[in-house]
């Protein structure tokens, strides 16, 4: 492990870190029944919003990123708007690879794009290792929410090795992650390399938010979902099992999540989540049955999810009704976290999220 992913004492973190045990997000995350059901949405501080539209007029995505009071803003913003129960740090999962030194961009409507993939043992040698003192602006950006939110969790985050290293290794976006997968099983011993790698970068960006002060990570490993679970349990787990190792020191809840994983849901939770995030694919109480079948003698399970993002485009009874349905399959887990299958679509009216919250708390 290199010397910036090394841990820091939890006596380090915990003076910096709220007493929130009574917030709802984080007692339901912990296995618990709060007072109310718990919702925030993946995505909630972004495009949906015309505040948010006004804000970035002008400024790039990754600049923004760097920009500790305007990342903090962005951040605050579907908190005052929709009163949901947990704010998200505002970034992006390709901000560590930016900030130690790679040429990675976001290109509107494609998404990361980067200058020269990586698919060599020459190119994974020449990685840059993230140093805590490059992710600083996020870091104080992190302070200054934990300043201004009061008792609203938050939640801090990392691309998980997988995810990161298919952006790397295709240049970009993929359907078919066909790179990825050709380096995977042709040059395995290469693609631990590269995976272990990056599992030492997402560390090392955990950390800096941890001690930064947030109430929760996630781990996103947004396009696990092509692969077969043979596959997942030989190149990812091991690599996405040691990030979730190297934060649990910290004592924070960690969120675990893919989209398309209804196969591989044991085997991420099997990875050190205390929760697992679930798409809209799977009905929540079949989530849970897979856990429990799979694991029957490990905790209760806990769910955040799983309301399809397309929906919030329907019309209110629809929303309304999915919303209901949800909630109710929820109740097979200990505790359940309401949010989307995955992110808000940038064409979502904001009004509906702020109906969903209030529906959700009245339930």
């Amino acid at each position: 492990m290199s010397p910036s992913a090394q841990t820091p004492s939890p006596a380090a973190r915990a003076h910096r870190r709220r007493d929130l045990s009574g917030a709802p997000f984080l007692v339901a995350a912990r296995g618990g029944r709060p007072d109310r059901l718990p919702v925030w949405f993946m995505r909630q501080a972004g495009r949906s919003l015309p505040e948010y539209r006004a804000l970035r007029e002008g400024v790039q995505m990754l600049d923004a990123c760097f920009e500790p009071e305007l990342l903090a803003e962005i951040t605050t913003q579907p908190v005052r708007r929709h009163g949901v129960d947990a704010a998200i740090l505002f970034s992006d999962i390709v901000v560590p690879l930016r900030a130690a030194g790679l040429d990675i961009d976001i290109v509107a409507g494609t998404g990361p794009v980067v200058a020269e993939p990586v698919r060599s043992e020459g190119a994974i040698a020449a990685l840059p290792r993230l140093d805590p003192g490059q992710v600083a602006p996020v870091a104080e950006g992190v302070r200054l929410l934990v300043d201004s939110l009061g008792d609203v969790p938050l939640i801090g985050f990392a691309g998980a090795p997988f995810t990161l290293a298919s952006y790397l290794i295709e240049g970009g976006p993929s359907r078919n992650h066909e790179h990825t997968k050709a380096l995977m099983h042709s040059e395995p011993a290469l693609w631990h390399a590269l995976a272990d790698r990056l599992a030492d970068t997402a560390l090392t960006f955990l950390r800096a938010q941890i001690d930064a002060g947030v109430d929760a990570v996630q781990l996103f490993d947004s396009w696990a979902g092509a692969l077969s679970l043979r596959d997942y349990r030989e190149f990812v787990l091991p690599h996405s099992a040691k990030v979730l190792a190297g934060v649990a020191e910290a004592g924070i809840p960690r969120i675990h999540f893919g989209v398309g994983t209804g196969e591989l849901l044991p085997a991420m939770r099997e990875a050190g989540a205390d929760v697992v995030g679930v798409d809209w694919r799977i009905p929540l109480d079949e989530a849970v049955r897979r856990f429990t079948a799979h694991a029957p003698d490990a905790p209760p399970p806990v769910v955040q999810g799983n309301l399809d993002p397309a929906l919030l485009l329907g019309s209110w009874s629809v929303v309304e009704s999915e919303v209901r349905r949800i909630v109710g399959e929820g109740r097979a887990a200990a505790g359940h976290i309401v949010n989307l299958g995955h992110g808000v679509l940038p064409g979502t009216d904001p009004e509906v999220l702020t109906r969903v919250v209030e529906l959700v708390h009245s339930l």
